[in-house]
């Protein structure tokens, strides 16, 4: 996925690293993302989430703590405010270089930070948070046997992740000053909670505090065998799918004015290079993605090219039968439209022209509800083969195909 690479300022004056990942198009939306504690902007959770997010049209900035990846600064000098702080500036930064964020994700620790910043970023209508404990100071038992020693003496070595980080008593006080419930009470915007049951880090019960405290509208996502970090691909494209999926209801759609044109409009097909075979498909606003099935050496994240051909051919023969029944007044209630491809032996096609080796069927069964009488049914079979998709893919066809420069 392309993404900018920037600096801008923390509240401490430290420069903090961050990266916008952009869709290959025009974003639909702006997404701030806040990485769980001493993690980084580069974890693999955030990174394949904002790939799931970007490949959905929505652009996502990440970026490192105080004193974290990439970051300036030290890390025993951050809180848990000054994290909240820190949210705010990167989206005071969109705001004046692109656009502000609509959509706020936090995961484990950054759940919390994106709940208590959220109020601050009036922009943001939908918040979804991925393992967020319900009070900041549970991370405190990552530590738990150096609290004693951090209230002695001020600042003490713990190992996080096998990795060393220095813990201010500054920290827990910090910590301590939180109410993160009265705030999630008065969030005001869309939350989507979502959290694994077998969560060994963060235990599910702080999902269950945070969902009663919210107001509607609110929703709740079971990540059912996912761990703490989503270190499964297959979670984190999971979570990526339901953020992008929940949040189009809350984010203000790309805004389509009228055209002169009210013709064919171009499909534009490009390879986002994120797995052997996806394309990311785009059709004036709309996104979508295209994919191999497993079973052909894809990873199946989107309809294959021959699902689209069927999509295109159901969805013609059903518009067509509307558009009839609608004319004549008939008592249609629902039309469903079931395809599926094959390959067949010419020889057993007896109406075929042609007679040896392989050929390809479509074959289309059409179910219509509603208190239609045999003739009205009858009708409404012949209409369906006269929708233009079926002309097209039944009459000669020219692809005329060029080389591009670009």
């Amino acid at each position: 996925m392309p993404n900018e690479r920037f600096q801008f300022s923390g509240s401490d004056g430290s420069e903090l690293a961050a990266t916008l990942d952009l869709p290959d198009s025009e974003p639909v939306a702006y997404a701030l993302f806040a990485h769980c504690f001493t993690c980084g902007k580069d974890v693999l959770a955030a990174r394949r989430i904002a790939a799931g997010l970007t490949a959905r049209g929505i652009a996502v900035l990440r970026f490192d703590f105080t004193g974290l990846g990439a970051s300036e600064g030290e890390f025993a000098n951050s809180t848990f405010s000054s994290n909240i702080a820190d949210l705010v500036l990167a989206a005071n930064h969109l705001r004046q270089t692109r656009k502000a964020p609509s959509l706020l994700i936090g995961h484990s620790l950054g759940g919390a930070a994106i709940l208590a910043a959220a109020a601050q970023i009036p922009e943001a209508k939908a918040v979804a948070t991925i393992a967020a404990p319900s009070d900041p100071a549970h991370v405190t038992h990552l530590f738990a046997d150096r609290i004693a020693d951090i209230r002695a003496q001020g600042t003490v070595e713990v190992s996080l992740a096998g990795r060393p980080f220095h813990i201010k008593r500054e920290f827990l006080d910090d910590i301590a000053e939180h109410n993160l419930m009265g705030q999630v009470a008065e969030l005001r915007k869309a939350l989507l909670i979502l959290h694994s049951p077998t969560d060994d880090t963060v235990g599910i019960d702080n999902a269950t505090r945070i969902f009663i405290a919210a107001k509607h509208p609110k929703s709740f996502i079971s990540l059912s065998g996912a761990d703490h970090l989503l270190s499964q691909k297959r979670d984190t494209d999971y979570v990526a799918e339901v953020i992008a999926s929940w949040a189009q209801r809350y984010l203000e759609p790309a805004p389509i004015g009228p055209t002169e044109d009210t013709g064919s409009r171009d499909v534009v097909v490009q390879e986002t290079r994120r797995s052997k075979f996806q394309q990311t498909v785009t059709v004036g606003p709309h996104r979508l993605t295209a994919d191999e099935p497993i079973s052909a050496g894809g990873d199946d994240t989107g309809p294959g090219p021959y699902d689209f051909l069927l999509a295109a051919l159901g969805a013609c023969t059903s518009m067509t039968m509307r558009m009839y029944a609608e004319r004549k007044a008939l008592p249609l209630d629902r039309v469903t439209v079931t395809l599926r491809h094959r390959k067949v032996h010419a020889e057993d096609c007896a109406e075929c022209e042609t007679k040896t080796g392989m050929l390809d069927q479509i074959e289309r069964e059409i179910a219509m509800e509603g208190a239609l009488d045999p003739e009205q049914h009858r009708k409404l079979m012949e209409i369906a083969d006269k929708c233009p998709v079926h002309r097209t893919l039944t009459s000669e066809i020219r692809i005329a195909t060029r080389a591009v420069n670009r």
